[in-house]
């Protein structure tokens, strides 16, 4: 294996030395509870969104509205996340920083019926435009700070939400007839 593979495929350090105390579980949530830290750590972090999604309609969150609040009340808690780690990290948008992946990823099921097929598609078009960030996405990213690690995710998340209820709209006569969907 050459040693440019060898070194995209291992774990990354945490690296919290001279990182007070009051700071780390601000760090913690921002490196994704040790997400950040592995291979392909954007996409690992991004399946964190899941079980926050899961609990908004076990936190009463039930209508499109107060979903709505809660994810904008998420992006804007990965701003200063984000901010932070980077600051400590002095890197723009070091790869160890995931709030902004797992914090914005309950934006891409809005409106959405919470089955696995769902998911799934929810997850593969928000990684697909999170990589590919179309613009404006790729511009604002160049925004210093939290907000520019922020605000791509945050336009990747809305055109990969517009993309599932296409295929929603689309293709959920056929996932309904085949029982994929409630």
């Amino acid at each position: 294996m050459n040693f440019d593979l060898a070194k995209k495929l291992s774990f990354k350090r945490s690296d919290f030395s001279g990182c007070p105390a009051w700071k780390m579980p601000f760090m913690i949530l921002a490196i994704g509870f040790g997400t950040g830290l592995l291979p392909a750590s954007g996409t690992a972090a991004t399946l964190l969104g899941a079980p926050i999604v899961l609990a908004m309609p076990w936190l009463g969150l039930n209508s499109i509205w107060s979903q709505v609040i809660a994810c904008l009340a998420l992006t804007l808690l990965a701003i200063p996340l984000c901010d932070l780690a980077e600051s400590h990290y002095r890197r723009k948008d070091d790869g160890r920083i995931v709030a902004d992946e797992y914090l914005t990823f309950p934006i891409v099921m809005l409106g959405l019926p919470h089955a696995p097929i769902v998911f799934v598609v929810a997850f593969l078009t928000n990684r697909f435009f999170d990589i590919v960030k179309p613009p404006p996405a790729n511009q604002l990213q160049a925004i210093k700070g939290g907000l520019g690690i922020v605000i791509d995710d945050f336009i990747a998340c809305l055109f990969s939400l517009l993309t599932n209820h296409a295929i929603l709209y689309f293709m959920g006569p056929f996932l309904r007839q085949k029982g994929w969907l409630p």
